[in-house]
Formats: structure tokens, sequence, C-alpha cells
């Protein structure tokens, strides 16, 4: 596959947005929340919109190239069970985001499958995340998990203003 300039940008903007948040999420702010919550629902902007721009295919593209990144760097500036714990969940998340978009696209209106595939994948995300990188270590992760499910809700709705934006700048491909 030829990578293209907008594949590119989407693997960088997705390995910066996964290593930021994996640095991020060792930062509680209380015990119902990290500032990884914050960061984290932007890599489903970038999947969102390169599936409408580029298609699933290339969006799957960008998970796989982004995923791989992101481990390699979240292993140097996370720790290794974050940089697992998050790669685990990413890549199941992002490829359920990539098919439940691409399978809503083209229903209701125009916001239908970037909130409901972020949501869902948002949810399969956070459940695997913090079990995986926090279970068995003494720190409150249940309500982290709690509350930045709850933050990235915010958060995704919130995205759904530059998604809008940025959907003339992305019509698909033959559109």
């Amino acid at each position: 596959m030829m990578l293209s300039r907008g594949t590119l940008i989407g693997v960088i903007a997705m390995a910066a947005i996964v290593v930021a948040s994996n640095v991020l999420v060792q930062y509680p702010i209380n015990d119902w929340l990290t500032w990884g919550a914050f960061t984290y629902p932007a890599a489903f902007l970038v999947t969102d919109l390169t599936n409408r721009a580029l298609g699933p295919s290339r969006a799957r593209w960008v998970v796989y190239a982004g995923f791989a990144l992101a481990v390699i760097l979240s292993i140097a500036f996370a720790t290794p069970r974050i940089a697992l714990a998050s790669g685990a969940a990413f890549l199941i998340a992002q490829l359920i985001d990539v098919w439940l978009f691409d399978s809503l696209r083209k229903s209701g209106g125009w916001w239908t499958a970037p909130l409901i595939s972020s949501t869902v994948a948002s949810a399969i995300d956070t459940i695997l995340f913090f079990s995986i990188a926090f279970a068995g270590s003494g720190l409150p992760w249940v309500t982290w998990g709690v509350g930045d499910f709850g933050a990235k809700m915010c958060v995704a709705i919130a995205m759904l203003i530059p998604f809008r934006m940025l959907m003339q700048f992305t019509r698909p491909q033959g559109a």
C-alpha cells in the first residue's frame, strides 16, 4: 500500500495521541480521573476522519501502524505494562471503531457514526486498558476507569465539533 499524505498524518497523529495518553494516565487527578482521559478520545477523531476520507482499509492501516509505533514509544516514555495494556486495548477498540463507523456512516445524521462508534469503542478500550494496566496494583483502577470513561464521553461529544468542521476537508474518495 502506498503511503499517502493523509495516511502518514493519521499514523503520526495516532501515535502522538496514544503516547501522550499513556504518559498522562500515570498522573491521576483524583481517585476517579487521570489526565489521559482528556487526550485519548482524540484517537477516535483521527480514526473516524481517516475512515471518512480514505475508507476503512486505510483507517485500519492507520490503526495498525499507529499501534506499532505507539507501543514502541510507550515502552520508552511510559512503562512496559502500560504499553502492553494500551496496545491491546487500542488495537481491539480502534478496529471496532473502524468497523462500526463504516457500518453507520450512511445512516442517521452526520454525528451518528462518530458518536456511536467512539462510545462503544471507548467502553471496550477503558475496560481492557484499566484492567490490564492496573489490576492487582493496589491503585484505584476501577474508579479511574469509571471516571475516565465519563470524561471520555464528554470529550467524545466535544470532538463532534472538530469532526463536523473537518468534514469538508475529508470528503470520501469518489464523492
